[in-house]
């Protein structure tokens, strides 16, 4: 049962951690934007729906047919698509010619400064690439609350007053071990910190060496968190009654989301930034410095803002991250029903101390159980950015190869 299942029906799944096969896996174990004001201002548009498309329209930048108005001006799918990669990426372009292209369907593809400079000078507004990020997420945010108010309303009828929650002795026991477990783990994390390769202090972005130290310092920290991710799941209760087979498939499939998990606990919203064993702290920027793209790296910052927002504890994170551990429609996953069982035990023990300590916010169980939903789709997204990298020739430590199935 998936993280949408758990959210609806209130009960979830479990998963296993997984002994790693001595060789491979040794490492394991050890709104619109009104154009700029000119002579001739442009009529502004009412807010609304663009106008009808007659069908003959063409690109305001390269003559090609126009798909619809996109950042503002009409154009057609290729100049629009152009305009995002150039604004995300905040690419830089020379032209031959000295800037003196005519742009048309041919020229599109021979200059991409002058194809850029065109856009521009269409009407094309960044501003609109980010509103048009920022609707993402408030829709995604919006979906979020919208499904967990049903839950609500489908788990919680109206009913007659009952006697306070109480936790089981087994359950404060087992979150007590968990917050413990957690703990340990990041403890022993530090202690890797000068195994890691320095962050190189080279200012040019340009510098092919310092590309290559800063990619290598971040797969590094990543080793370390897998490993990190690996030990604490082989002490989650129940985790080693699993054969080795579902240990691998859950570890194998959860690893990136429990990571996603483990970086919004590190996340500072007064510097947007993201810290890691201890001191290292990293912002958008050094991201991209590493190699990564704005497209992988905006979604887990907002992922990670977003869950700060919510205030969890350390006993609130370490459930969920048993919860998304143990979760049963993993692929190659054989003994589904005893994982279903596992992990059935960490959601009622999470909803069981989110009564007792949450006692006037209802809606905080099925919007927690909602971010599991939302790290599915983050988890999407990083396979696009690893494929992107193998694009680049940027080749991946054996153990995330391995962990991220990727045939190098």
């Amino acid at each position: 049962m998936g993280p949408a299942q758990l959210t609806a029906h209130n009960h979830g799944k479990k998963t296993c951690v997984f002994e790693m096969e001595e060789k491979r896996f040794a490492l394991f174990y050890g709104s619109e934007i009104p154009p700029e004001h000119s002579e001739n201002p442009p009529l502004k548009r009412k807010k609304g729906p663009a106008p009808k498309m007659l069908g003959n329209e063409v690109c305001s930048v390269c003559g090609d047919k126009a798909s619809g108005f996109h950042y503002n001006v009409l154009s057609c799918e290729g100049c629009k698509g152009f305009f995002r990669r150039s604004v995300i990426k905040g690419a830089q372009y020379i032209c031959k010619n000295g800037g003196q292209c005519e742009m048309d369907m041919y020229m599109r593809r021979k200059c991409q400064e002058c194809r850029l400079r065109k856009c521009q000078e269409a009407g094309m507004r960044e501003q609109c690439v980010l509103s048009e990020e920022q609707i993402q997420l408030k829709k995604l945010k919006k979906q979020e609350d919208d499904q967990a108010r049903m839950v609500v309303v489908r788990q919680n009828p109206p009913s007659p007053p009952s006697n306070p929650p109480k936790m089981t002795s087994q359950q404060l026991n087992m979150i007590e071990k968990l917050v413990a477990a957690q703990q340990q783990c990041n403890q022993r994390s530090f202690t890797d910190r000068l195994k890691v390769t320095p962050w190189p202090q080279i200012s040019d972005p340009h510098n092919r060496e310092a590309r290559q130290q800063r990619f290598a310092h971040f797969t590094e920290l990543a080793i370390i968190s897998v490993q990190e991710i690996v030990d604490f799941a082989k002490q989650l209760p129940g985790f080693m009654e699993l054969t080795r087979e579902d240990q691998i498939a859950l570890l194998k499939m959860s690893t990136i989301e429990v990571m996603l998990l483990e970086t919004s606990r590190r996340y500072s919203p007064k510097t947007e930034s993201i810290t890691f064993l201890k001191d290292l702290s990293y912002n958008r920027d050094d991201f991209a410095k590493a190699g990564l793209q704005f497209e992988f790296i905006n979604p887990i910052f907002e992922f990670s803002k977003g869950m700060n927002e919510l205030q969890l504890s350390d006993a609130e994170y370490a459930l969920l991250i048993a919860i998304s551990i143990f979760s049963a429609d993993r692929p190659n996953v054989q003994d589904q029903p005893l994982v279903e069982r596992l992990q059935h035990t960490y959601v009622e023990a999470l909803h069981s101390y989110i009564c007792i300590h949450r006692p006037t916010d209802h809606l905080m169980f099925p919007r927690m159980l909602m971010k599991l939903v939302s790290l599915r789709t983050l988890s999407s997204v990083h396979s696009e950015q690893v494929f992107a990298l193998r694009l680049q020739d940027k080749k991946l430590p054996p153990l995330l190869s391995e962990i991220w199935d990727v045939n190098e």
